[in-house]
């Protein structure tokens, strides 16, 4: 484990590679899985104020399905997700582009109708955030639908996140990262 002020990192994710490689994936996180994407009670409220403004995206049984379930739901374990289309997938905020699933959220922010990217959770895949005793945990999530992004373009998970990794935990955190990279795991 790497420690960065109150940040712990799991160390492999300055130690595997991960590259998102939707043709072969084929956007399959925002599809498979047994509930929605974990939401901050902030995105809560992001979602209920973006709402109008990206439902345009939208197929419209997908805003039926948000209209009669909410915007978001609580899943088995009582945490906040995104709402599904139905009880095992797709996201009710996927899109689907060339048989591509996409966020809507994120096409509507690409569009510049709205300012927030898309969930967390998602933005930072596959790192999932964790808060316990005044820490935060930065772990690496393995899920078998990306084996592809393991090979594809070899970049250390962490430099494959260093957009999202900076928005949430900022400039010096990830510089520190980047240092401690450098310093042990890059290859000379």
């Amino acid at each position: 484990m790497i420690i960065i002020g109150n940040i712990i990192v799991e160390e492999s994710l300055l130690q595997n590679t991960f590259c998102c490689h939707l043709q072969k994936c084929l956007g399959a996180c925002c599809v498979e899985g047994e509930s929605g994407a974990p939401l901050s009670e902030e995105e809560l409220v992001l979602l209920e104020k973006n709402y109008p403004k990206f439902k345009e995206y939208l197929p419209s049984k997908n805003k039926k399905v948000l209209e009669q379930n909410g915007l978001y739901v609580k899943d088995s374990d009582g945490d906040w997700t995104t709402t599904l289309t139905h009880s095992s997938g797709p996201c009710a905020y996927a899109i689907f582009e060339n048989n591509i699933a996409f966020c809507a959220i994120e096409k509507a922010f690409n569009d510049k109708k709205i300012n927030w990217r898309k969930p967390a959770s998602c933005y930072l895949y596959p790192i999932r955030v964790e808060y316990k005793n005044g820490f935060t945990y930065l772990r690496y999530h393995q899920w078998e639908i990306c084996r592809p992004a393991l090979t594809y373009k070899k970049i250390p998970v962490f430099q494959f996140l260093k957009e999202p990794l900076i928005q949430y935990f900022g400039d010096e955190f990830y510089n520190q990262l980047e240092a401690i990279y450098k310093e042990k795991y890059q290859k000379k």
